[in-house]
């Protein structure tokens, strides 16, 4: 799986994840058991994974959703 986010911001994650599943890529968004453990407040980010194989598609379609600032490069 390959990182396109790493952020803090629980509604950017939504909205990601959202996208992606209509496009029918398969996403994970990692180290939300961590934000538990810390008490949720939001010290550590959680990262948001596509599949590798679908990694260029992914990046295309958080640009076009205006979410290019938040890539990771």
């Amino acid at each position: 799986m390959i990182e396109l986010i790493r952020t803090n911001d629980a509604v950017l994650l939504s909205f990601a994840e959202s996208l992606m599943k209509e496009a029918g890529i398969h996403c994970l968004i990692a180290d939300q058991g961590m934000s538990v453990l810390e008490g949720s407040l939001g010290m550590l980010p959680r990262r948001f994974l596509v599949d590798s194989d679908r990694a260029v598609e992914a990046r295309r379609i958080l640009k076009d959703a205006g979410l290019e600032k938040e890539l990771r490069t």
